[in-house]
């Protein structure tokens, strides 16, 4: 088959897959809107300073994190509280590598991939003994909680010499300081360059993923979150298929500790603790869990909240962020935004039915 021939099918196969019934999003105005708003993330570093496109970068590489917490609680119905855990792990083992090669401009793609394997084979042996030991859906959070509670306790003790790792020192509670920012060649990724970094991996990250929940993979992950003996009747191996969507997750949780080891430069224990382990539930749940379009929306503006609180003084981000939480609970258990959608949706048909 020629290019020219190969070329309309992939527009049209990726066209539908995009375009298909497991996201929010799928009428032409949405995708107008969507590409209004790619332009405007595009174009701002044209009229904002370095120091505000850098904080917007920020609020933005938390999304893939969400993502996968989404693709693995929303569509997989697992929940998971240790998405941290594997954030913590990329971003430390990315600072180790890269921070012993100062002078090699492939220390930092080989930290970043070094990182990604390392949060993908943790995730690997904590996924093989919950799902191949049939563990209790009920456990699973707690167990992952454990690994994120675990890993701050040991990181924290890690403060004397005997945890330099090379010329890499852990630092314990005060953290790795130093992490060297993501380069190619001699073109290193700072302000403007980093801000469209994550705004890239954020965008390739959302349009992969969509792809995916409307592929047939993504359709066997749904059937396993509805009923998982009736998809293995059907001869799917629904094992495999959760830890391969657990370790999924969990590279996704790594490419954020990426982008926010190079955001700030350093990474402390902290990542990991009961707080930070609860943000991404909050961000999910509060969104709507099988939305992805909607998870990146309220990640984004959440995690704006916070910063904009915490800059100017105020203790109670986490209190509101909770006070979210809550709200959905008692009135929007699908999420906010996925509600506001459907009554909208309701909205429509009512009209259309009146007319």
């Amino acid at each position: 088959m020629s290019v020219k021939m190969a070329a309309p099918i992939l527009r049209s196969c990726l066209g539908r897959a995009l375009a298909g019934p497991h996201d929010i999003g799928r009428t032409k105005p949405a995708w107008l809107a969507m590409a209004l708003v790619a332009i405007s993330f595009l174009s701002y570093p044209a009229i904002a300073s370095s120091f505000s496109a850098t904080n917007v970068a920020y609020y933005l590489l938390n999304i893939p994190m969400a993502f996968g917490l989404s693709l693995l609680w929303g569509y997989g119905g697992v929940l998971s509280f240790g998405q941290v855990a594997f954030f913590a792990v990329s971003g430390y083992v990315y600072g180790i590598v890269s921070g012993n090669f100062p002078d090699a401009t492939w220390a930092t793609w080989a930290g970043s991939l070094a990182g990604l394997a390392a949060a993908a084979a943790l995730a690997a042996a904590l996924g093989y003994f919950i799902f191949y030991a049939r563990v209790a859906a009920w456990i699973v959070p707690i167990l992952t909680l454990v690994l994120a509670l675990l890993l701050n306790t040991f990181l924290g003790l890690t403060a004397g010499a005997q945890w330099t790792i090379g010329q890499v020192a852990l630092g314990g509670y005060n953290g790795m300081t130093g992490i060297p920012a993501f380069q190619i060649g001699s073109f290193v990724f700072q302000d403007y360059a980093f801000y469209y970094l994550v705004l890239g991996v954020v965008l390739v990250s959302f349009v992969g993923l969509r792809a995916f929940v409307n592929s047939h993979r993504g359709q066997v992950l749904m059937a396993i979150r509805e009923d998982v003996i009736r998809t293995e009747l059907l001869g799917y191996d629904v094992r495999l298929e959760q830890l391969f969507v657990f370790v999924l997750a969990a590279v996704l949780s790594g490419i954020s500790g990426l982008l926010y080891v190079q955001w700030g430069n350093y990474i402390t224990p902290s990542v990991t603790s009961l707080q930070q382990a609860a943000l991404p539930v909050i961000w999910v749940a509060v969104a709507g869990r099988d939305s992805l379009l909607a998870v990146a929306i309220v990640t984004f503006l959440l995690n704006q909240l916070s910063y904009i609180l915490s800059s100017a003084g105020n203790q109670y981000a986490l209190v509101i962020i909770g006070v979210f939480l809550v709200a959905v609970m008692l009135f929007a258990p699908e999420g906010i935004v996925l509600r506001l959608v459907r009554l909208a949706q309701r909205f429509r048909i009512r009209k259309t039915e009146v007319a």
